[in-house]
C-alpha cells in the first residue's frame, strides 16, 4: 500500500511513525526520476533532499512556519507533501506545475526563486517582518553550499548574526552548485572529520582533559577548540559562529536517526542557528550519482540506462559559440573565459579542456565574474564571460559602472537568450537587450543563425570596447558554414529582402521567421522587404531609414521585451529622421513574466512565428486575418527550417 498517496499535506505526515519514513522517501525518489524521466527538470539536487524536506514538514507547522528554498529548484519533495502530488506529472509543462516554488500556486510556497543566493536574505526579511508584527512562527532557510558563493549569502548571514533574532539556516552540502564547487570557501567546508590525524588528536585531546581535576566552563571551551582543531584543523563552524550564528553539525542529511532529533533540537534553540548537512546529490538513482552535473538540469531521459531520451539533430547555438571561442583562443593567448558556476552550461567545458589556465570559474557571483573580467581586460588580456541572460542580469551595476565606464574590452557570450521553454518565468531571456541598449559604450549584436554567431564571436573578441552577442537555447537551424570566422563592421545591418509595402526589422532568431512571413506576403501581392538588423545597438540608422522610406509598413520583431528593446530602437530613429506617413508594429514580449512551456507554443501565443508575424502585418494592412492555415512551422523551399527546439 503506498504511503505518499495516503499524504495531502503536512497534516497527514505528522501522523505517520518516523519509522515508516524511509519507505516514504523511496516513494518520493520513485515518483520524483519518474516524473523527470518524462518531462525534464531539476534530478539530482531534488533526489538529495528527500530526507530533509520530510524531516521538516515533520517538525514544522508549515505553512504557518516558513520554508524559504534558495533557488528553489529543490522543491520537488516539497511540493508532493503539500498536496500536489496529483499535478505532479504536469511539472514544467505549459499550464502545469512550476519547476521552483511559486507562491502563486500555493500557499506553502513562501518566495518565489530562481537564482541562487536569495533564499538568506528573504528569510530573514520574513523573520524581521514576523518580529515586527509580534507573531511567534519559526523560519528556515535551506542553502545549497554552492550558493555560499554567492554574495548575497554572506550578506544576509552578516545582517542575520548581528540581530540574533531566532532563525535557522541549513547548509545543505553535498561538495556541488550546478558544477563543481570552487573557491575558499568551498575548500573551507569541505574539510572532513574523519582520518588518521582527526581520530590522532581527539585521543590526544581525551588524554590531555583526562589529566584535569576539575572542568570548568574554560576548560569546556579548551574542549571544544581541540575539537574544532581536530575536525579537519579548523572547523567550518569558525566561519558561522564569527557571523553571529550557533553553529551544528555536519550530520548525515540522510539518516533520520540523525536527522530529526537534531532538528528538534536546533528549531528549539534561541538566536541565529546554522545546522550544517551533508547529503548526496542524485542519492536513489545510480546515473544521477556518477554524473549529478548532467542530471542537475536534465532534458527527459530513459529511466532505465539515463541516457537521454532524444538526440539533438543538430549542434546547440551554445556549441557553435564556444567552439568558436576555442578556435579564436588557439590563435590568440590573451583570450581567457569567465563563468559562474556554469562551465558546463554555457558549453566551456571544451575551453577548459584545452585551456584550464585560461578558464576560471568564480562560482556563483555573477558580479564578481564580471569586474574580475574588467580587471583582466584592464591588463591587456580580452576576457569573454559566459553567462545565461537571466544571470546576467544579476550583474548590471558591474556591466554599467566597471566595465562600460571605463570602455574596457569585455566581451559578453550571452546565452539562452530569449524565450527559455520550461524553466519559465524566472529563466527566460527578456530583457537583455533593453538593459544592455541603454548602456553608454556598449554593443548588442544577435546572429540569425549558426553562421552569423561564429562571426559574431570573432568581432566580440576583435573590439575594443564592450560587446555582446546573444544567442538562445536550443540547436541550430542547419544552415552552410563559412570556412572562417570573419569580423562584421559594427553598426551594419543587412537587407535580405526588399520591397516597397511593408518593411519586416528583425533580429536575432526572429529573422528568418520574418523571411517566412514576407515569402507569403510576397506570393500575395504585398512587397515585403526583410532587414536583419544585426545590431540592436549600434542601430544601422541609415539602413533602417532608408528602407522605412520606401514602404508604408514598418514591422519590428524580437525575441525580447517589446519596452526599451530593438522595436523601440527602431522607432526612435524613425522619429528622429523625421520619418513620416509610416504605419508601425512593435512584435515581442509583452509587459509581464512570461509563463513556463515550449519555446514554440510561447513563440505561437506571443505571435513570433512566421504565422504570427505574417497575421500581424495583415492587420496592419487593416485586411482581416485569413483562417489559420498549414502555414505555420512548414518550411518553405529556399529558406531555413527552424529546427528542432530539443537542445541543451
Amino acid at each position: 500500500m503506498s504511503i505518499l498517496k495516503k499524504i495531502h499535506s503536512p497534516a497527514d505526515l505528522k501522523r505517520l511513525s518516523p519509522d515508516r519514513f524511509p519507505a516514504l522517501c523511496q516513494e518520493i525518489r520513485e515518483q520524483i526520476i519518474g516524473a523527470v524521466s518524462n518531462v525534464g527538470g531539476h534530478l539530482a539536487s531534488n533526489l538529495g533532499v528527500v530526507e530533509l524536506t520530510v524531516a521538516l514538514q515533520y517538525l514544522l507547522d508549515t505553512p504557518t512556519d516558513k520554508i524559504v528554498w534558495d533557488t528553489s529548484n529543490q522543491s520537488y519533495t516539497h511540493k508532493l507533501l503539500t498536496g500536489r502530488r496529483e499535478q505532479f506529472h504536469t511539472l514544467r509543462q505549459y499550464g502545469g506545475l512550476s519547476g521552483f516554488c511559486k507562491r502563486e500556486e500555493s500557499e506553502y510556497d513562501t518566495f518565489n526563486a530562481g537564482h541562487a543566493g536569495t533564499g538568506v536574505s528573504a528569510a530573514f526579511g520574513m523573520v524581521e517582518g514576523r518580529e515586527q508584527l509580534k507573531q511567534k512562527h519559526k523560519v528556515v532557510c535551506v542553502v545549497g553550499d554552492g550558493a555560499m558563493t554567492a554574495g548575497m549569502t554572506l550578506e544576509g548571514l552578516h545582517h542575520a548574526g548581528g540581530l540574533g533574532k531566532d532563525f535557522l539556516v541549513i547548509l545543505n552540502d553535498n561538495q556541488m552548485s550546478i558544477s563543481k564547487n570552487v573557491g575558499a570557501i568551498s575548500a573551507y567546508l569541505s574539510r572532513t572529520i574523519t582520518g588518521e590525524f582527526y581520530g590522532k588528536m581527539r585521543e590526544e585531546t581525551g588524554q590531555l582533559l583526562g589529566k584535569i581535576p576539575h572542568i570548568g566552563s574554560d576548560m569546556q571551551k579548551l574542549a571544544r577548540r581541540a575539537e574544532e582543531l581536530a575536525k579537519g584543523v579548523i572547523l567550518p563552524g569558525l566561519l558561522f559562529e564569527e557571523l553571529g550564528f550557533q553553529y551544528s553539525g555536519p550530520i548525515d542529511g540522510h539518516n533520520f536517526e540523525h536527522l530529526l532529533p537534531t532538528l528538534e533540537n536546533v528549531l528549539k534553540m534561541k538566536g541565529p542557528v546554522l545546522l550544517h548537512i551533508i547529503t548526496k546529490k542524485g542519492l536513489g538513482y545510480e546515473p544521477a550519482m556518477k554524473n549529478p552535473v548532467w542530471f542537475h538540469a536534465c532534458p527527459p531521459f530513459v529511466r532505465e540506462t539515463g541516457a537521454p531520451a532524444k538526440k539533438a539533430a543538430r549542434p546547440s547555438y551554445t556549441a557553435f559559440a564556444m567552439d568558436t571561442l576555442v578556435k579564436l583562443a588557439r590563435e590568440d593567448k590573451r583570450i581567457v573565459a569567465i563563468t559562474a558556476a556554469m562551465c558546463e552550461g554555457t558549453g566551456l567545458t571544451a575551453f577548459e579542456k584545452e585551456f584550464p589556465d585560461r578558464l576560471y570559474d568564480v562560482g556563483i557571483a555573477e558580479q564578481h565574474a564580471v569586474t574580475f573580467a574588467a580587471g583582466l581586460a584592464a591588463q591587456g588580456l580580452k576576457p569573454v564571460v559566459a553567462m545565461y541572460a537571466t544571470f546576467l542580469q544579476r550583474a548590471y551595476d558591474q556591466v554599467v559602472h566597471d566595465v562600460a565606464t571605463q570602455n574596457l574590452p569585455v566581451a559578453f557570450c550571452i546565452d539562452r537568450g530569449g524565450l527559455v521553454a520550461e524553466d519559465g518565468t524566472t529563466h527566460h531571456g527578456a530583457f537583455d537587450y533593453a538593459f544592455l541598449r541603454h548602456v553608454p559604450n556598449m554593443v548588442v549584436m544577435a546572429p540569425k543563425d549558426e553562421n552569423e554567431l561564429q562571426h559574431m564571436m570573432k568581432t566580440s573578441l576583435e573590439y575594443n570596447g564592450p560587446i555582446s552577442v546573444r544567442y538562445p537555447r536550443g540547436v541550430s537551424l542547419g544552415v552552410k558554414m563559412d570556412t572562417a570566422p570573419h569580423t562584421l563592421p559594427i553598426g551594419k545591418g543587412e537587407l535580405l529582402k526588399d520591397g516597397t509595402d511593408v518593411a519586416i526589422m528583425a533580429i536575432g532568431v526572429s529573422v528568418w521567421q520574418a523571411m517566412e512571413a514576407a515569402q507569403r506576403l510576397s506570393e500575395e501581392g504585398v512587397s515585403t522587404a526583410v532587414v536583419n538588423g544585426r545590431f540592436v545597438k549600434p542601430l544601422d540608422q541609415e539602413l533602417v531609414v532608408d528602407v522605412a522610406k520606401r514602404v508604408r509598413y514598418v514591422v519590428t520583431v524580437e525575441e525580447g521585451c517589446k519596452m526599451g528593446g530593438f522595436g523601440s530602437a527602431v522607432l526612435e530613429t524613425l522619429a528622429e529622421a523625421g520619418v513620416s506617413g509610416v504605419r508601425t508594429k512593435v512584435l515581442g514580449l509583452p509587459d509581464w513574466y512570461i509563463e513556463q512551456g515550449p519555446q514554440d507554443l510561447l513563440r505561437e501565443r506571443y505571435g513570433l512565428t512566421a504565422e504570427g508575424i505574417y497575421q500581424s502585418v495583415k492587420e496592419l494592412l487593416g485586411k482581416a486575418p485569413s483562417e489559420k492555415s498549414q502555414f505555420a512551422g512548414t518550411v518553405h523551399a529556399g529558406h531555413l527550417p527552424h529546427g528542432d527546439e530539443q537542445g541543451s
